[in-house]
């Protein structure tokens, strides 16, 4: 690979990295700009060096399925369960897609990465709002009235608490 195809890879990544790392750090969410940055970045070396492996002869498959498995370790410290409600699972998502970025930009599909990372950054600033409206609805007390109302005879359902 032409040492200018190289740093396009790289730095493409990083910036879409950026992109997804600067949503969740305006929303003050654990895995921000840096983390975001460096798991795209990581990702597209993987995938660069294992594509290089396997022109020499080596099973490039065996870096990247290692890439998948540890960004899924990563994205499960983000995972985070307190009593009935768990929280991270987006962060996590947005690891382990972020992670799929890298490695797409890393092969060479530089449109497919710029998509993904168009939609991700879609449906994590467009879809919020909806998931909050869906959420206020669920708990507010007519939702609650009409649940236990409907509810087979016996002591009423536990209300989520917040």
């Amino acid at each position: 690979m032409p040492p200018i195809e190289l740093i396009l890879r790289l730095l493409l990544a990083a910036v879409l990295g950026a992109g997804i790392g600067l949503e969740r750090e305006y929303h003050r969410k654990p895995a921000g700009l840096r983390t975001n940055i460096l798991i795209a970045l990581g990702s597209a070396l993987f995938t660069m060096m294992s594509m290089r492996l396997g022109l020499a002869g080596h099973n490039e498959d065996r870096i990247s399925s290692t890439v998948v498995s540890g960004i899924g370790f990563l994205g499960a410290g983000a995972i985070m369960r307190h009593r009935e409600s768990v929280t991270g699972m987006t962060t996590a998502a947005t690891i382990w897609v972020n992670a799929a970025v890298g490695m797409a930009v890393g092969a060479g599909e530089y449109a497919m990465a710029s998509l993904a990372t168009l939609i991700t950054l879609l449906v994590l600033a467009a879809l919020a709002p909806a998931e909050r409206y869906f959420e206020r609805r669920a708990s507010s007390p007519a939702a609650a009235n009409a649940a236990s109302s409907s509810a087979p005879d016996g002591p009423p359902a536990p209300t989520p608490r917040r």
